[in-house]
């Protein structure tokens, strides 16, 4: 890694593990704009290294955080379009009971004339048949 401040000089022996950690945290994050991509260390400071580190940790946190959102988000469009098919749903039920109460009465208003006309037709047999008899 080539350190990004005037650190020049041979990196010192204790620093050997930094720059190793450096190395394994080099990575890009695309999901990052350039100019909040984590600058390299100055491997010979530990605090440069150890900003480094918690920058990248930052960067991973952020993409995860990211891609939940963008999970949520599409869940959130899917439940929205359930919700506007149940509502559809819901109208479709509420008219089907009113066609239903309104069928229903009228059925109710036609069995009654049936039992009045069957009544009457009743009536009029017999009328004519006490007629035909008294003829």
């Amino acid at each position: 890694m080539v350190c990004m401040w005037a650190c020049a000089g041979a990196i010192p022996s204790g620093m050997v593990k930094y720059v190793k950690d450096v190395e394994d945290l080099s990575q890009t994050f695309p999901d990052l704009e350039q100019r909040l991509q984590p600058v390299p260390p100055c491997v010979s400071l530990r605090e440069s290294v150890q900003v480094y580190k918690e920058h990248c940790r930052m960067a991973r946190e952020f993409h995860q955080v990211k891609n939940e959102i963008a999970v949520l988000e599409d869940r959130k469009r899917k439940l929205l379009a359930e919700m506007v098919e149940d509502e559809k749903v819901a109208m479709e039920i509420a008219h089907l009971e009113e066609e239903f109460r309104r069928l229903t009465e009228e059925n109710r208003t036609l069995v009654t004339v049936h039992k009045e006309r069957a009544k009457q037709l009743e009536r009029l047999c017999v009328n004519n048949r006490t007629r035909q008899d008294s003829s």
